[in-house]
């Protein structure tokens, strides 16, 4: 290390640090990249399902506990690019009602100090950024767009096309997922993206994934004023004596302790582990932890409501990439339900070894192959509220989540109508023949969709962050991730967390010139 003191340390690369990595690449400043995972390996196991599935090979974090005092793993990976390497790329923006006080069956998520359009430039950048795969109109619930997507949506296979023309003739508005894959199907010879069945959940071996390493941190190191730190593990946050600034980020490198000094810090740890990094820098001015003064790091996490349904038929399903749809006609409800439902989107394509994680030990290879064969795969995605008990703790240096469902009312109303749907209308008859539904609520584990925990405000005695993700407190202190969501929506943060973070990054660079 030729410099120890650095005009910005980031803490983490992935959706929000590698994000405002990128932004930041040509700013001519000094920055240190801090992360304590390593570059994901390249290997055949990435398109193993035993492997990334049922063994969590690249779920990577350490373990943590439930409030009952019960250890579990965590579906988080410490890597190059964070969660992205695994994630479904499935890169939604939120709905403009999302920014506002929205009343729920199980009470009201908070008005947002920024609305849509303040944010909506800079969806835009995020993604051309992520090279996101769309079609806008479609989806009745969208908002206003300045610019068209910049690539054309993934295709429909035969199964889903017919599944799709079906839910249209029976009035509702299916639509492409926006997807972050560098495929293109006009010729497929020069493709990243093969359209193969190892993309959700798995890392991609062909970096064919838009994500925050491959998009953001690798191009970003080719400036000569970035350095990256892999194996760097940042455990503590020091402040000058007054307690208003940070003056050193405490890094654990091969078990040895360095110091290394900024004019600005940000954490982009994710909101779990940012709120714990912040929680376990206390000191006398700050005990109970930095940034803590309205006593809220940690609190108010949301993970969203989350569930997998597979619906089996009598006809196999030749899917190979199935994640291509989504409906939204229930996101605000029903004629007969007025309160918000959520979103519905295909999952990836099951396999039997995806089924065995969650079957029984005795169930035969042939039942679940048989099963994943003939199943059209759903994941469900419901808003959880706001709760300040929903929280993240640390006890005796560990991660302590303390997490109970809430609001779950319009959810399950929408599992249920969404099978009632697929199996009492006219598409069991004419593509489906759906007969059997088997499916589960994502547990505590399920993190991917992890906000809150140091949401961002306009009052330092009701939030973390002010409007800039900028902690109250210390100012020279910033966390960028999905940490400052008031509210979570009902639809995959990552675009978000990326959008969130391009503005955060203008932001800094103008700060800075101006000598503040």
């Amino acid at each position: 290390m030729q410099n120890t003191t650095y005009d910005i340390i980031i803490i983490g690369t992935g959706a929000g640090g590698g994000t405002l990595l990128h932004t930041l690449k040509d700013s001519g400043l000094n920055i240190l990249v801090l992360e304590r995972g390593q570059y994901l390996p390249r290997e055949k196991a990435n398109w193993n399902t035993v492997d990334v599935f049922q063994h969590d090979r690249y779920h990577n974090a350490e373990k943590w506990r439930d409030d009952r005092g019960n250890e579990f793993q965590p579906g988080a990976g410490y890597w190059v690019g964070g969660n992205t390497k695994v994630y479904g790329a499935a890169l939604f923006r939120l709905r403009e009602r999302d920014f506002e006080k929205v009343e729920h069956a199980g009470g009201f998520s908070p008005e947002w100090p920024l609305k849509y359009k303040d944010l909506e430039p800079y969806y835009t950048k995020a993604e051309r950024l992520y090279e996101v795969r769309g079609k806008a109109g479609l989806d009745p619930t969208e908002g206003f767009r300045s610019e068209a997507y910049g690539f054309a949506p993934v295709s429909h296979e035969p199964v889903i096309q017919a599944l799709h023309d079906r839910l249209e003739l029976d009035g509702l508005h299916p639509f492409y997922i926006p997807l972050g894959i560098k495929l293109d199907e006009k010729n497929m010879l020069d493709s990243a993206c093969i359209r193969c069945d190892t993309c959700d959940g798995f890392p991609c071996m062909m970096h064919a994934k838009a994500d925050a390493d491959i998009n953001c941190v690798r191009p970003a190191l080719r400036s000569s004023k970035i350095t990256l730190l892999t194996g760097a593990r940042a455990t503590r946050l020091l402040t000058n004596t007054a307690g208003t600034s940070i003056t050193s980020v405490e890094v654990e490198i091969d078990g040895q302790r360095t110091y290394f000094k900024g004019d600005i810090i940000v954490s982009s740890c994710g909101a779990i582990n940012s709120a714990a990094l912040l929680l376990s820098s206390d000191t006398a001015e700050h005990p109970k932890g930095l940034a803590n003064s309205s006593g809220l790091v940690g609190r108010n996490f949301m993970k969203h409501q989350n569930a997998a349904i597979l619906a089996i038929g009598k006809r196999i399903n030749t899917s190979v990439f199935q994640k291509t749809m989504a409906i939204n006609d229930f996101y605000w409800g029903d004629k007969d339900f007025s309160f918000p439902m959520g979103c519905i989107q295909l999952m990836g394509k099951s396999n039997k070894d995806m089924l065995a994680s969650d079957a029984p030990k005795f169930a035969p290879g042939l039942v679940l192959d048989t099963m994943a064969q003939h199943s059209i795969d759903w994941w469900l995605t419901g808003e959880d509220l706001p709760d300040t008990d929903n929280r993240v703790e640390m006890v005796n240096g560990q991660i302590t989540l303390r997490y109970h469902e809430n609001n779950t009312t319009g959810f399950d109303r929408m599992m249920a109508k969404w099978k009632h749907i697929l199996n009492e209308s006219d598409i069991a008859d004419t593509v489906l023949d759906h007969k059997l539904y088997l499916g589960k609520k994502i547990p505590i584990a399920g993190v991917a969709h992890q906000v809150g925990t140091l949401k961002f405000g306009t009052d330092p005695k009701t939030s973390v962050l002010d409007i800039h993700c900028r902690t109250h407190d210390l100012d020279n202190l910033f966390v960028v991730d999905g940490s400052f969501f008031p509210s979570s929506g009902a639809v995959n943060p990552s675009l978000t967390i990326m959008a969130n973070a391009i503005r955060v990054g203008e932001y800094m660079i103008d700060y800075l010139k101006k000598g503040k």
